[in-house]
């Protein structure tokens, strides 16, 4: 299997998502790899003081110790429940008011995570964030954006090149904060207190995020169709259908409240690769999930979706527990 796959079903079962996986690749993703719980990034061609800089790294990493988290939240009460939230004996937590004081503590100390809130009132969150991607000593910090504010696609895009994960404040976000948290700090979930590693069963075993969700299936073959059908319907989503490329995005473009998608790859006329490079032509369907499924495990193939547009990738014979844990992870997100 890919190794983006392994990856994959480390971070998504809580018994494995703490376990350091530092990534080794030809591709230029490093986004893509830290986004989905990668420790750390390397690109192909490493050189040995690379790999050594790596190892050193995981070495010191795994080192028994206090992981730290920095909170910053002008709100005074949104603060204090936030550091409730998160806060436990593994993890010390320092929680600040301004971008001028995130900044100190970043300048003073190493943080292993970072949850930032984007109304502050000395400066934009963005601009926080863009003055630590500019810090040598800031600048590998996982970030996770905690917003109550309405996001543009422009502001999204901006975002998404400096945040590990953004989650927007809503009723189920103080599970998703802390949820997103624990799985860049590394957290062993069976050491967290039972309300808590309640909380992350909960969000990673529960069928609510897919319960009334549309989803789009597209292949050719209406065998497939009726057994991907056959399982979302079982898990409360209500399913579209189409057999070609055309007819996907003619459903897609009529549908405003469709949420993911799941995209066979070998198709005749239109294949999926086309398919999905044409709904990312609009810029209305830019974020819009789309889980690519291919009968080819073949090296290349990964890259070759997400080039195309694909949010993820799974390979036929589809995996139902891989399948439903891709799309709760890519609904939450």
């Amino acid at each position: 299997m890919l190794g983006w796959t392994v990856l994959n079903n480390l971070k998504l079962d809580p018994s494995t998502r703490h376990i350091p996986v530092q990534m080794l690749s030809i591709e230029e993703e490093r986004q893509h790899g830290l986004s989905h719980g990668a420790f750390s990034y390397l690109v192909k061609p490493a050189t040995t003081e690379d790999l050594e800089h790596a190892f050193d790294r995981i070495k010191n990493y795994v080192t028994p110790h206090t992981k730290r988290l920095l909170v910053v939240e002008d709100n005074d009460i949104e603060r204090e429940s936030v550091v409730a939230l998160l806060e436990h004996d593994d993890v010390e937590v320092v929680a600040v008011a301004t971008g001028a004081e995130a900044l100190d503590c970043l300048t003073e100390s190493s943080f292993d995570c970072c949850v930032v809130d984007l109304r502050l009132p000395d400066m934009t969150g963005f601009e926080l964030l863009e003055t630590m991607q500019s810090n040598p000593a800031a600048k590998d910090v996982p970030i996770v954006v905690f917003t109550g504010k309405e996001l543009t696609n422009e502001e999204e895009a901006r975002l998404r090149v400096v945040a590990k994960s953004i989650v927007v404040k809503d009723v189920q976000s103080p599970e998703r904060l802390f949820d997103e948290t624990a799985l860049f700090l590394h957290r062993v979930v069976s050491e967290l207190p039972q309300a808590k590693r309640d909380m992350i069963d909960r969000l990673h075993g529960s069928n609510d995020v897919l319960r009334r969700r549309k989803v789009l299936v597209v292949d050719d073959d209406v065998r497939n169709i009726f057994a991907l059908t056959s399982v979302l319907e079982n898990h409360e989503m209500e399913v579209l259908s189409a057999t070609n490329g055309r007819q996907a995005i003619s459903i897609i473009e009529s549908t405003p409240d469709l949420s993911i998608v799941l995209m066979d790859i070998m198709m005749p006329e239109m294949d999926g690769y086309e398919t999905m490079r044409e709904i990312r032509n609009d810029s209305k369907f830019r974020t819009l999930p789309i889980l690519a499924l291919t009968a080819k495990a073949m090296k290349g193939d990964r890259e070759k979706c997400l080039q195309a547009g694909a949010s993820d990738y799974i390979a036929k014979p589809v995996n139902t527990d891989q399948l439903l844990s891709l799309l709760r992870v890519w609904l939450y997100r």
